[in-house]
């Protein structure tokens, strides 16, 4: 028990006197909704399951006072309601849940609280958050993406015309790293709104105009991207990379001081 890193897995008398300022508490955020008929409805539980607690225990192998709570499987999924499977909470539950986390955080006598963010659909409320439970309790707030972007090994390019939101190659890949008996690509198909990636002002990825969409806006089964380009050796270098940028994440917000102070 001594080496573990899983919050709950301590007795509650030992947090007393613990836990001090120095002390990061990581909060992994994923989702359980609709992937397609190629992926498990835990796809996002598992980005931010496995990569954000691999990245407390290497960022603690490190020397840093970092501890991971359970992550939250339901969440903000209302995009795939639609959708059988998916399992959502609405925006004001998901804001009071992840508020009240923070408040007992702060109880325990933390000092930084990190939202480790597996699903997209939860980013602009968990923002919200950072701010409110900073504001409430006291806590340093972070909110960090799981997987992280980056090139296929051996330098192929990918296809997907910044249109690889969800289900497609970057995720297809890295559950075939993970979970390779929950990947049935004999049903997945190039599902790309071509139409999107043709307009300069409205769309995902920088696009400066956003706007608000259901995944069964786009004339694709609820997958917005391409899963047949998507192969294990890719799911292992996203695994490698999201776990070492995640970790060393860590190793910056434990130093981070917004005054600038030495």
């Amino acid at each position: 028990m001594s080496g573990t890193r899983r919050l709950v897995e301590l007795p509650g008398p030992t947090l007393a006197g613990r836990f001090t300022k120095d002390t990061i508490v990581v909060q992994p955020t994923g989702a359980i909704e609709h992937h397609g008929p190629h992926l498990p409805l835990q796809t996002d539980y598992l980005l931010a399951d496995e990569i954000g607690n691999a990245a407390v225990d290497a960022a603690a192998a490190g020397g840093l006072d970092v501890w991971a709570l359970p992550t939250i499987a339901y969440t903000k999924s209302d995009e795939h309601s639609w959708a059988p499977g998916t399992v959502w909470l609405d925006a004001t539950t998901m804001f009071d849940t992840v508020v009240q986390v923070g408040r007992s955080v702060a109880e325990m006598g933390a000092g930084t609280l990190v939202f480790a963010n597996g699903h997209g659909g939860n980013v602009a409320l968990l923002q919200v958050a950072l701010r409110e439970i900073r504001r409430l309790y006291g806590l340093r707030t972070f909110l960090m993406p799981t997987l992280t972007r980056t090139d296929p090994p051996h330098g192929e390019g990918l296809d997907e015309r910044g249109l690889g939101i969800h289900g497609g190659t970057a995720e297809t890949s890295i559950i075939m790293h993970l979970r390779p008996h929950l990947v049935d690509l004999s049903v997945a198909d190039r599902w790309v709104p071509e139409h999107l990636a043709d307009l300069e002002h409205i769309g995902f990825n920088g696009k400066p105009v956003s706007f608000g969409w259901l995944s069964d806006d786009f004339g694709t089964p609820g997958v917005v991207g391409d899963p047949t380009q998507a192969t294990a050796e890719y799911g292992k270098l996203l695994w490698d990379e999201s776990v070492a940028q995640a970790t060393a994440a860590l190793r910056e917000i434990a130093t981070f001081d917004p005054a600038g102070r030495a």
